[in-house]
């Protein structure tokens, strides 16, 4: 039992090191950094511009739906390198259902993608 506990020290280890390390890079700033505050610094700006419309304004929904294409997308190509890696270290009729069980996969993102683009969701104008 030991041996096992042992080898998850290196990980207890990172771990620690980590928020060591995390909390120090909040507190010295904290300690070392000046904090004197004017009216310029807590002043709000869009891209270096005062502020001239409402922080509240509705956004149009292609912004989000951009977002969310932009992750799934993402996503697929997360799945495709380690599937693509693994597919050549194996053997014969795992390597045929490995093959065809992706090919689903992009067969249901790729009739999602075209779904999108048949109704306009793509178009910006």
């Amino acid at each position: 039992m030991e041996a096992l506990l042992l080898e998850y020290l290196p990980i207890l280890i990172f771990i620690g090191m980590a928020a060591v390390l995390g909390g120090a890079l909040i507190v010295i700033p904290l300690i070392v950094a000046p904090s004197k505050p004017d009216p310029e610094k807590l002043s709000a700006y869009e891209c270096g511009f005062p502020a001239f419309g409402d922080a509240r304004m509705k956004f149009d929904v292609r912004f989000y739906l951009v977002a969310i294409l932009f992750i799934i997308f993402d996503l697929e190509v997360a799945f495709l390198f380690p599937w693509a890696i693994t597919l050549t270290g194996l053997e014969g009729g795992n390597a045929v259902f490995a093959f065809w069980s992706m090919m689903a996969f992009l067969g249901v993102l790729t009739v999602g993608f075209i779904y999108e683009w048949k109704k306009g969701a793509l178009e910006w104008e």
